[in-house]
């Protein structure tokens, strides 16, 4: 599987000139340099700017370094355009027919960017130190029974259950050199500013968080197709409004945001200089507004579906997106995911949702305008949000005012990182606004089921739906081999979730990812935009 990879080593002796005479830094070169790297004193650089900062020189860590890091320390696998996994590390992947043996054929001209092979015995050691030591991969632990080396390119995974998503797995983690991590005894506490062995194309050279920049070089002892791509540097801004200046002012080439959008109130400017062009996708992952099944009145599913029907989506489309997306459905699943199934448009009626509200006993007996549980005791909602997600916010004032305009009182409780990870996984709240990721969206058993089934775990996902009839959907989905069968369960999950709403999908984005038009040759890719190999193989420079 995937193709295998010939071509020619780095010219170190131009980046080593080049890094001389342009030190690596936040401001951008004076020169276009030509497609063609035509002498030492032409290097072609790529400049891209984001808000994904980084905190830490961690690959492991943190996680937009390891987003970064991914062309550096590939994975396994990758997504390709049908959003299938396809070998990028490996030749070949094959499954048993009880999907409970894996074996992975690693491409036979990967090197370590010092000069090592990359080895079946990485690939085992990656596995065990990741189950080991990294709480995000404690899957491995629970699923992996045992790893074992054929040969010097072949790897036999066995695992106790039948799991058909194990390829889906191999596209996250980092491929790690065994010789140079056997000797970290902690990589949560690992720091590496400076350059770091991989086996991708390019290589992390620097980490500086005081500048502001990641800078990526040539691995040279890549031997894959050659990058018209000397450097790359990666430009960290702390807003969007300096990022978009700075794209403006053409001091980057290129916005990158992890699946994420540039700001669409700037697109009109950029549309007017003339000089960018833009790429559009929807979005894989979409913004959604959470229950916690475990209280009432958010268990009772007449409770549910009347918030739903009190959200103006039309109004969201219009304010946050500026049109620039799509009316969700109660489904969940966007149209970008396959097997998408139509289901009913999210529409709003405020008087059937009062009307289901008070069915479901949430009644406002003493005429206030506010509603109130059997009893008359006050019901009061917390709605829980990390205000520094695009769209939180805005999409948290809305819901707040969507659902007063019903009756119901909500409290926004505005919190962030850690803590809101923390209240979420106590349940201490009543409505949450969150999003769902690419990844998270094909995680577990896909369509999003890695959010909501209560066996999983995570920083993002909410585990609160113990329902068997959902988990036996998710089971039966990880355990499938036909593809007719596997989408008929697809259909099954987006019909669970239009008529059980744990969730109510809030907007359906577009992508808008704009750039220099001094380049071309960019390649999607379903998982990671456009940072990812394939890009950094095939973008161009014009001739000047």
């Amino acid at each position: 599987m995937g193709r295998r990879l010939s071509g020619l080593a780095v010219n170190l002796s131009l980046l080593a000139l080049f890094l001389m005479l342009h030190p690596l830094s936040g401001s951008s070169p004076n020169s276009n340099p030509p497609d063609e790297r035509a002498s030492p004193q032409d290097p072609v650089l790529l400049r891209i700017g984001t808000t994904d900062l980084v905190q830490s020189a961690n690959i492991l860590l943190d996680a937009n370094l390891s987003l970064f890091a991914h062309v550096s320390n590939p994975t396994l696998m990758k997504m390709n355009q049908e959003i299938e996994p396809e070998g990028q590390l490996v030749e070949a992947i094959e499954a048993s027919a009880d999907l409970k043996t894996w074996t992975l054929t690693l491409k036979d001209d990967l090197f370590w960017s010092d000069g090592l092979p990359v080895t079946s015995a990485d690939v085992r050691f990656t596995l065990t130190y990741l189950r080991d030591k990294f709480p995000a991969a404690g899957w491995i632990k629970n699923t992996v029974s045992e790893i074992s080396i054929v040969d010097r390119h072949t790897v036999v995974i066995r695992i106790n259950r039948p799991y058909g998503r194990l390829d889906f797995e191999f596209t996250t983690y980092p491929l790690l050199p065994q010789h140079v991590w056997e000797t970290i005894e902690n990589p949560l506490r690992h720091t590496n500013p400076g350059r770091i062995i991989g086996c991708g194309p390019f290589i992390i050279d620097r980490t500086d968080l005081n500048r502001g920049v990641v800078a990526m070089v040539r691995n040279p002892h890549w031997k894959g197709p050659e990058s018209q791509i000397d450097v790359v540097e990666i430009h960290l801004y702390k807003n969007r409004d300096v990022l978009a200046l700075a794209l403006e002012r053409e001091d980057i080439d290129i916005f990158y945001e992890y699946a994420s959008s540039y700001p669409y109130v700037n697109l009109d400017r950029l549309r007017g200089s003339g000089r960018f062009e833009f790429l559009e996708q929807l979005n894989l992952g979409l913004y959604f507004l959470g229950f916690n099944l475990k209280k009432p009145p958010m268990s009772d599913p007449k409770f549910r579906r009347a918030v739903a029907l009190a959200l103006d989506h039309e109004e969201i489309l219009r304010l946050i997106l500026l049109d620039n997306g799509r009316k969700p459905q109660l489904g969940f699943i966007p149209p970008s995911m396959p097997a998408f199934k139509p289901t009913r448009e999210c529409a709003l009626d405020r008087k059937e949702a009062a009307r289901m509200l008070d069915e479901a006993g949430c009644r406002d007996r003493n005429r206030d305008g506010l509603r109130e549980l059997g009893g008359g005791k006050d019901l009061r909602l917390t709605l829980l949000v990390d205000p520094h997600k695009p769209f939180n916010a805005r999409l948290s004032e809305l819901v707040e005012e969507y659902l007063r305009a019903v009756g119901l009182r909500v409290s926004i409780k505005a919190v962030e990182g850690s803590s809101w990870v923390s209240l979420k996984d106590r349940y201490s709240y009543d409505l949450v606004i969150s999003r769902t990721s690419p990844w998270g969206m094909l995680m577990h058993a896909s369509w999003a089921t890695g959010y909501f089934d209560a066996r999983r775990t995570g920083e993002g996902v909410l585990h609160t739906v113990d329902d068997p009839k959902f988990l036996a959907l998710c089971d039966d989905l990880l355990a499938e081999t036909d593809p007719g069968r596997f989408r008929s369960l697809a259909h099954r999950v987006q019909d669970y979730y239009a008529e059980n709403l744990p969730a109510v999908a809030l907007l359906w984005n577009k992508i808008i990812t704009p750039y220099n038009q001094d380049f071309y040759g960019w390649e999607l890719d379903p998982l990671y935009g456009l940072f990812n190999i394939d890009t950094l193989l095939s973008v161009r420079r014009k001739q000047p």
